[in-house]
């Protein structure tokens, strides 16, 4: 099993193979990490995968956490209460750390990682796919799946459509010092931003300034972002540099939008960045591919081990595609109240307005966060379809349970078993369990594939979802 590219979503995904036992070398095109060190955010979301994982402990140590709210077009809104997560906080994090931690993670469970191998051509037949690098090495392998950033190699390769809308203005982004007084820096700041929402410019630590600025038009996306022009860019809109200087990290981005057209041709998938990109509004880029990890791991080494139901792969995309098109659509919707014309603003100013409603700052807060994800599992109760929040069990926590990344038979009615699929799924029987359910069957991604007490119908969701009965 070959994956190009080891940012986060690749890194992820090997590791998810390797916990069922399949064979996976990952082709880096880059020799080493960015030297920028851009900060990211895992939303709630993605720290439950790290915590399912029995890795949130070591990436927390590296990160800083902060509230889960004013995340929405940078609407200054305090999180909800009682979010439905034990993990309902955002955890900024060094993105060279975080993939540097995944791909640690991915190398202990015996992954493989070749680093300067670049993906320059592919060739698939109906027993697997022939891998061509840029040195002329040929590999072959049963599957391949690209998770090769938003210029994919592997997408091209294929053929597969990217539509959505080409980069029209770009943004700089950074982390420096300030040479003016705080006050100073606050009364202009919140002068400036009545009129241009874009504009941010506040602590991001002891002594080190946020800065996001925007720009008209796209430059040279190849060259790196300097201090000077952050500096003339700040002199344009602010009328001042306010002395920055000291850079940490310095880096820009476009407002490209794009979703490829399918996630899957025969035995080559796509994954994160390479089947779709958006502006960071909100911060929900390495999120949306980390999820896109864990959804797939499971199901393509279920292919792969000769387990899987018939349908089981093809719910990759019947499941990804629509969770990314919301975000490409909520990222359109930030992007246009973060306008500074007139119309947008006055759309502002309602939506700020209404987001004092407990509802509707909830409901886009899950969203951003992406608790709120339901996949189409057909007719049946509410929480068939979403993710169980990581609840009280007699052994622990819920995602203590997870870290082999099997499915889950949490039985309170100690009735239920899961007879010939044991090898697949664990059995918890704990009437103690703070569910107001009777039993719960969750897939390695958390996700409630069943809810009920009838050993019949959990029977035809097994094999749903976990194929025939071993024995």
């Amino acid at each position: 099993m070959i994956i190009a590219g080891c940012g986060p979503t690749g890194a992820m995904l090997a590791a998810e193979l390797r916990l069922h036992d399949v064979r996976v070398l990952v082709l880096e095109r880059e020799t080493e990490l960015p030297s920028y060190v851009r900060i990211v955010g895992l939303h709630i979301r993605s720290i439950e995968l790290m915590a399912m994982r029995g890795l949130l402990e070591r990436i927390r140590a590296r990160g800083r956490e902060r509230p889960a709210g004013g995340f929405f077009a940078a609407v200054n809104k305090p999180a909800p209460r009682g979010l439905d997560s034990a993990h309902a906080y955002l955890l900024g994090i060094p993105q060279p750390v975080i993939v540097q931690l995944l791909e640690e993670h991915a190398l202990d469970l015996g992954a493989q990682v070749r680093h300067g191998a670049a993906v320059t051509g592919l060739a698939q037949d109906g027993d697997g796919v022939t891998v061509e690098l840029a040195d002329g090495e040929k590999l072959r392998t049963r599957y391949l799946v690209g998770c090769d950033g938003g210029r994919s190699t592997v997408r091209k390769l294929l053929g597969v459509g990217f539509p959505g809308e080409p980069s029209r203005n770009e943004t700089l982004m950074g982390e420096m010092e300030v040479g003016v007084p705080p006050e100073e820096v606050a009364a202009r700041v919140a002068e400036i931003r009545e009129s241009e929402p874009r504009f941010v410019l506040g602590p991001a630590g002891v002594g080190v300034h946020r800065v996001v600025v925007p720009v008209e038009g796209v430059g040279d996306r190849t060259r790196p972002p300097t201090l000077e022009d952050f500096r003339q860019r700040l002199r344009t809109i602010a009328g001042t540099d306010f002395g920055v200087h000291s850079p940490r990290w310095l880096s820009r981005f476009g407002d490209a939008t794009r979703l490829a057209d399918r996630y899957r041709v025969g035995r080559v998938l796509l994954a994160g960045d390479a089947a779709h990109i958006h502006p960071p509004i909100g911060g929900q880029g390495l999120n949306l591919g980390i999820q896109d990890a864990v959804n797939l791991g499971w199901k393509l080494a279920a292919q792969i081990r000769g387990w899987a139901p018939a349908t089981l792969l093809d719910t990759y995309q019947a499941e990804r595609r629509p969770v990314a098109e919301d975000v490409l659509d909520n990222t359109r919707a930030q992007l246009e109240l973060l306008s500074p014309g007139p119309g947008p603003q006055a759309v502002r100013r309602l939506l700020t307005e209404l987001m004092d409603l407990d509802e509707v700052n909830r409901r886009l807060v899950e969203k951003i966060t992406a608790i709120g994800v339901r996949y189409d599992f057909g007719a049946g109760p509410d929480l068939v379809g979403r993710r169980l929040r990581d609840v009280d069990v007699r052994q622990g926590r819920l995602y203590d349970l997870l870290h082999r990344g099997r499915g889950l038979l949490l039985d309170r009615t100690g009735r239920l078993t899961v007879g010939g699929w044991s090898e697949r799924v664990d059995h918890l029987p704990d009437p103690t369990a703070a569910l107001d359910v009777p039993g719960v069957l969750l897939r390695p991604d958390g996700h409630v594939a069943w809810v009920g007490d009838d050993q019949q119908d959990l029977d035809a969701h097994l094999a749903r979802w976990f194929g025939r009965p071993a024995h």
